[in-house]
């Protein structure tokens, strides 16, 4: 079963994400109000996949942002680095005092009934000053990008930074390349800046050169203004609602060709049910069902998003593709951080129903 999807076979880059880069300030298990100390982890939801593509899949991939040039910059820069991905900077000089900033992210973990906690500073945020023009797609593209991704987090810091992604893939579009966004809703966001009305409206302008979403049923209705189906879930794990929402996506937006999420049931913080589903050119896919001992929740969905794009990328069929992306998701929450340690030998042996037997 084909996806449905004209991916050219070679370019100069298989990846492309556009989206802000953020450092998140990591205590562990300790409360934010009783740390003493951080790790500190580099993300944010586009470079995350990006990065993930590269570090576990081998793949060539870049990423589009805002960069100051402060030492918070240098060490996102360095992370950026180190995981093999591209970078294209819109740079902004730092004032030494109030910024632009780069994005901080705080997160606690919690631990079994005591729920993650996270909150953020994103005030004078670089990325949220991006507008268009700012970056020279033509030159960009001009070597050939197979795949191209942005969400909505990014597109939620401002108005510039909508329009930014609507002319990015747009641009993405007319180069022939394969575009994806991942819905990825946050009501405080939208709410600065005109609440889910306006929510919806900025997004199809962006999702009208679109040909895969990622996003859950709450992201598909508040994000694309889809009403809700009639059937209700029996539970977190149930796919009927998720797949009851795809002719009203597909009617409004008939060019979209793939639509996908993880489903997750939490039991603790530390103990979820994890699996996830697709609709793939009219056809409906199932990821299994795991239970996953949960080190760090953060980024499962973008391991999802990338172990998914990285099967439709080489080819596999969409049922293959599905078990990618739901593998190197759980095996992404079994390290601290928002990126990948996972091999693709890893992703794949356990897509393929691996244990976590001792490997001599």
């Amino acid at each position: 079963m084909s996806s449905g999807l004209n991916i050219r076979k070679h370019a100069e880059l298989d990846f492309l994400s556009l989206g802000a880069l953020v450092h998140r300030l990591d205590p562990g298990i300790i409360p934010f109000r009783k740390a003493t100390e951080c790790h500190i982890h580099v993300s944010g939801g586009e470079f995350n996949v990006a990065a993930n593509l590269s570090d576990c899949f081998g793949l060539k991939t870049g990423i589009a942002s805002a960069m100051s040039d402060y030492p918070i910059g240098d060490l996102i820069a360095e992370r950026v680095r180190a995981m093999g991905v591209k970078p294209f900077y819109k740079h902004f000089k730092h004032d030494g005092v109030t910024g632009p900033n780069m994005a901080t992210v705080y997160s606690d973990r919690g631990h079994g009934l005591r729920a993650p906690v996270v909150f953020y500073n994103r005030a004078n945020e670089a990325a949220a000053q991006l507008k268009p023009g700012d970056f020279d797609w033509p030159s960009i593209f001009g070597n050939g990008v197979r795949w191209v991704h942005s969400g909505g987090i990014f597109a939620a810091l401002s108005p510039s930074t909508a329009e930014v992604a609507a002319e990015m893939m747009k641009a993405a579009k007319a180069a022939g390349a394969v575009t994806s966004f991942d819905l990825n809703f946050r009501e405080k966001l939208w709410k600065i800046h005109g609440g889910n009305e306006k929510a919806v409206e900025t997004i199809a302008k962006i999702v009208e050169n679109v040909d895969v979403l990622v996003g859950n049923e709450e992201d598909l209705q508040k994000g694309l203004g889809i009403p809700g189906p009639e059937v209700a879930a029996k539970s977190k794990l149930d796919p009927s609602v998720f797949f009851a929402m795809i002719d009203s996506v597909v009617k409004k937006h008939p060019h979209v060709k793939v639509v996908a999420t993880t489903l997750r049931e939490v039991h603790s913080t530390n103990r979820h049910s994890w699996s996830a589903v697709a609709w793939v050119n009219g056809q409906t896919y199932n990821a299994p069902m795991a239970e996953l001992d949960v080190v760090d929740r953060v980024g499962g969905g973008d391991g999802f998003a990338a172990g998914f794009i990285y099967g439709l990328l080489i080819g596999e069929e969409p049922e293959e593709a599905i078990k990618l992306g739901w593998a190197h998701g759980a095996l992404l929450t079994t390290f601290p951080g928002d990126t990948t340690m996972a091999t693709v030998e890893q992703v794949r042996a356990f897509a393929r129903g691996g244990s976590a037997r001792i490997q001599r």
